[in-house]
C-alpha cells in the first residue's frame, strides 16, 4: 500500500482553493470515552516528512510527528461527549466532533477533505469524502495523527481516576481485558450506555435489582 501524499490537495490548489483542510476522527470503536476529531491546514511548503495513517506509525513516530504538526501546521482538535454519543448516536457525534474542529481552526479553510463516504451536514464550506483518506491525503493523515494523539492522552488520564478497566492501553475498545473489567466492575460515567456490551450489562444489573 502506497503511503498518502498531496495529489488531491495539488489539483483542489490548482482550482485556486488555497487553505484546504484535512478532517479525520477517532474513537467510533471504543466502549468508552469520547469521540475526537481533528482538523489540520498543512502549509505546503513544509509538510512533515513521515505523515501517515495513524494506525500505521508507531506511538514514538506519532508522538515525533503530533509535535511537528502543531509547529507547522493550523490544527484544532475537538471532542463530542459520551452524553453526546448516547444521545445522538456514534455517527452523528462523530460528525458533530468534525464540525467543531473544523470551526476552531484559527484561519477558515476554503475547502475540506472529510476522511470517509459522508460529509458531516453541519459543514457549510465545500467538502470532499475522502474513503480511506487517512492512506490517501497528506492533510488527512496529519488529522488522523493529531486526532488519535489526543484521545489516546485523554483515556490515560481516565485510566488514571477508572483503574482496571486497561484504558491507557486498549484507548477504551472492546478488547477482552476491557469486557472482563466491566462485567467485574460495573459501569463507569465514561461509559457509552448505547452500546450493546455497555447495555447489556446495565440491563443485566436491572433485572438482578428487581
Amino acid at each position: 500500500m502506497s503511503a498518502p501524499d498531496f495529489q488531491i490537495e495539488h489539483e483542489l490548489m490548482a482550482l485556486g482553493h488555497l487553505r484546504i483542510a484535512g478532517v479525520d476522527e477517532v474513537g467510533r470503536g471504543p466502549l468508552a470515552g469520547p469521540v475526537t476529531a481533528a482538523a489540520v491546514i498543512l502549509d505546503p511548503d513544509d509538510i512533515p516528512q513521515g505523515l501517515n495513517d495513524s494506525k500505521k506509525l508507531t506511538a514514538k513516530a506519532r508522538t515525533r510527528l503530533a509535535a511537528e504538526i502543531d509547529a507547522k501546521a493550523h490544527v484544532c482538535v475537538a471532542h463530542a461527549s459520551v452524553a453526546e454519543i448516547d444521545q445522538l448516536n456514534i455517527l452523528r457525534a462523530s460528525h458533530l466532533a468534525m464540525e467543531r474542529a473544523v470551526a476552531g481552526l484559527p484561519v477558515q479553510p476554503d475547502f475540506l477533505l472529510i476522511d470517509g463516504n459522508m460529509i458531516p451536514r453541519g459543514l457549510a464550506l465545500p467538502a470532499r469524502a475522502v474513503v480511506k483518506g487517512d492512506t490517501r491525503s497528506l492533510s488527512i493523515s496529519a488529522a488522523s495523527i493529531m486526532a488519535k494523539i489526543c484521545r489516546d492522552q485523554i483515556m490515560v488520564d481516565l485510566a488514571q481516576q477508572h483503574p482496571g478497566y486497561g484504558w491507557d492501553a486498549n484507548a477504551g475498545y472492546p478488547t477482552k481485558s476491557h469486557k472482563e473489567a466491566l462485567q467485574n466492575l460495573g459501569v463507569t460515567p465514561h461509559h457509552r450506555r448505547s452500546f450493546k456490551p455497555v447495555h447489556n450489562i446495565l440491563y443485566q444489573e436491572k433485572n438482578v435489582s428487581r
